[in-house]
């Protein structure tokens, strides 16, 4: 088989190091020139039964325990007066059920277990056509099999389907505190070793610790249009206007949210949130399939790194199961991706509309804490 993967995110990379341990070769074509081309985001947390099973199946289970954090597990959760609904410290031995890991050392884990020449830097996809890649260099590539890997605004998902991403009203805004325990002492103690989370009405705060000594911060704004970012008055090429005019959106939260928001740094980005139809299926077609965002976009709530590495480590056990029949793999691979993601994504819908809902955080402490 010569299968070719389009897109160095964690589902491809996975993909690619389940067949190199069981003997099969790939090709990971990615449109980064290199694989410190951009910033990775923030932290992830791996579930024992999906992103780390992923990583069992790859052998690198155990440089995951090495750069997992268990006290990211920590949880507080608070209503926007400062109400203090949930409060959930991580003991030194408890099971890494749902540790945290900084997404840039777990693509950096994957990158490293695999052969220098498995990932092509610099090739962005354009089109495919009986058995041939063409990238935007001009160049081109033969394949057997085309995994599209390629995220949200996947260009290999066309093959298959004409679905495309759809905003989902909410839109959020990212922040960070750089090295916050020396610079802002009072407010890491505020946020924990974990995950802060303040729901409001149609709003909310969240912000979470990574490795690096950063606090990533994220403002949501749900039941915003898809033109929001246009119309909220936010001028995010002026950082010090923008953080003014984020903590007026925020007027009547508790001090230490909107204190939270004017410690943050000037890099001040916007991010739609959008998504696929839940349960997004299409017909299984020799030569192609999809994994990760591109199959099966979901809201930022947890499961889609998790199903991203699970999908990429399932396709691989199953083209290595099937060497000669490459259909018969991949038929099996999207009969089970299908079930398992769309539950998935059903249960990412109704949280996010939990999020966006006006008794947010009530409705979150009973989601945590289920009578």
């Amino acid at each position: 088989m010569n299968i070719a993967i389009v897109g160095a995110g964690l589902g491809g990379l996975a993909l690619a190091r389940v067949l190199h341990v069981n003997g099969i070769d790939a090709v990971v074509y990615e449109r980064e020139p290199s694989h410190g081309a951009r910033s990775q985001g923030g932290m992830l947390d791996l579930h024992s039964g999906t992103g780390q099973r992923a990583m069992r199946a790859a052998g690198l289970i155990d440089g995951f325990h090495a750069i997992a954090r268990r006290a990211g597990q920590d949880l507080r959760l608070l209503e926007p007066d400062g109400t203090l609904l949930l409060q959930e410290d991580t003991p030194d031995d408890a099971p890494l059920d749902r540790p945290e890991v900084d997404r840039a050392d777990l693509r950096n884990l994957l990158l490293d277990s695999l052969p220098e020449q498995a990932v092509r830097w610099g090739h962005a996809f354009e089109a495919a056509d009986n058995g041939l890649l063409h990238f935007a260099d001009g160049s081109s590539a033969t394949y057997d099999l085309l995994v599209g890997a390629d995220g949200a605004n996947s260009r290999v998902r066309g093959l298959l389907t004409d679905a495309r991403p759809v905003h989902t009203g909410q839109n959020v805004v990212e922040l960070g505190i750089a090295d916050i325990d020396r610079t802002h002492p009072d407010l890491a103690a505020t946020v924990g070793r974990g995950n802060y989370w303040v729901l409001g009405n149609g709003q909310s705060l969240s912000a979470q610790r990574n490795g690096d000594g950063c606090v990533r911060i994220y403002l949501s704004f749900h039941h915003t249009a898809e033109d929001w970012f246009a119309t909220s008055g936010i001028p995010f090429d002026d950082p010090a206007g923008a953080r003014e005019r984020l903590i007026e959106l925020f007027h009547g939260w508790d001090s230490q949210v909107t204190a939270l928001i004017a410690a943050g740094d000037d890099t001040i980005l916007p991010r739609p949130i959008t998504t696929l139809p839940v349960g997004l299926t299409w017909r299984s077609t020799p030569g192609v399939t999809l994994l990760g965002d591109a199959a099966h976009l979901m809201p930022p709530v947890g499961q889609g790194a998790n199903m991203a590495l699970l999908d990429g480590a399932l396709l691989g056990l199953a083209l290595a199961a099937h060497p000669d029949d490459c259909p018969a793999a991949v038929e099996e691979y999207e009969r089970e991706m299908f079930e398992r993601t769309g539950a998935a994504a059903r249960q990412s819908a109704f949280v996010q509309e939990v999020l966006a809902s006006p008794d947010a955080g009530r409705r979150m402490l009973a989601f945590f804490q289920p009578a």
